[in-house]
């Protein structure tokens, strides 16, 4: 291997594998070999493998496998083979299965390099009663890591393997519901206000109306909200009493707005549409100027009438 710490010495033919250096070591397990040469030969004696002692990561108690010269129940052979196995007995047996979905990332440390190779399969994979082991049969090629000059084994044949174990949550456990509603099975509110012409009070409200899901109301000033100097009809559209966001919450509104014109065309209307997150008021200060009001869209009984 060269010195530019490329991880294209070996690569891998899997689509779902990356392999990589990171200085960081691992942050689930570590397991320091003394001489490697010793473990090939104990493990001789232990199914051709060596089992970690236990560890815990995500509520489970775990193992880490390695296969000095690969795993030959996987018909391979001439790799350093990297499996983790759950502790079978936390899983609770039923039908179908309890599963535990974990992300495996196995590190190899090169002292040359002073980095661990990191091999990682992207697929989460789902431990079980039935499938308790997962992980790599072709983690480092054996030639490449038994060679001193390539850093993997060091000062007399000393090596180190490690795993990350990243527990998924369990399924769920955050989501949102992004949903627009486009299709209205009543898309119309009407709203008449008789004589518009002696209306005394600052605003009025309308009935509340059932819209995508919520209650609305539409607020109206005859002489103008604060910003209409008295010149403009206001109209805005408010969440109805009681409807309240969750934290974070927003809603995507498209509004239409008319003010009908008695003789059947001609109408006013204002459309509008905005992301919001909190639950005042939107609309328009100046929606109709009271001029162009009284002059056109006032019945013969000086009702207003908006849709």
């Amino acid at each position: 291997m060269g010195s530019s710490c490329s991880t294209e010495d070996f690569p891998i033919a899997y689509p779902t594998i990356v392999q990589k250096w990171r200085e960081h070591p691992p942050s689930s397990y570590s397991l320091k070999i003394h001489k490697f040469s010793q473990l090939e030969k104990s493990a001789a004696f232990s199914d051709h493998k060596y089992q970690s002692r236990f560890f815990s990561s995500g509520g489970h108690n775990w193992r880490l496998v390695v296969y000095p010269n690969g795993n030959k129940k996987d018909t391979w052979t001439g790799f350093i083979s990297m499996y983790v196995e759950i502790d079978s007995t936390s899983l609770v047996i039923s039908t179908p299965p309890t599963q535990v979905f974990a992300e495996l990332r196995f590190f190899v440390y090169n002292k040359k390099h002073n980095k661990y190779l990191t091999v990682q399969d992207e697929e989460v994979k789902p431990f079980n009663a039935l499938k308790t082991v997962w992980g790599l049969h072709h983690v480092v090629p054996y030639y490449v890591f038994n060679n001193p000059e390539n850093g993997y084994v060091f000062e007399g044949g000393q090596c180190e393997f490690g795993v990350d174990v990243i527990v998924a949550p369990p399924p769920l456990a955050k989501w949102e519901i992004l949903s627009f509603n486009e299709k209205l099975p009543h898309p119309k509110f009407s709203w008449t206000l008789k004589n518009f012409s002696k209306l005394k009070e600052d605003y009025y409200r309308s009935n509340s109306f059932s819209m995508g899901g919520r209650n609305w109301v539409l607020r109206l000033y005859p002489k103008g909200d604060s910003g209409a100097d008295g010149k403009w009809l206001s109209i805005f559209l408010f969440l109805a009493h009681g409807e309240t966001l969750k934290a974070d919450e927003k809603i995507f509104v498209q509004r239409h707005v008319r003010v009908l014109n008695p003789l059947g065309s001609n109408h006013l209307a204002r459309q509008a549409s905005r992301w919001h997150t909190e639950i005042n008021g939107w609309g328009w200060s100046k929606f109709l100027s009271l001029d162009e009001l009284q002059k056109s869209y006032l019945d013969k009984e000086t009702a207003l009438n908006i849709e």
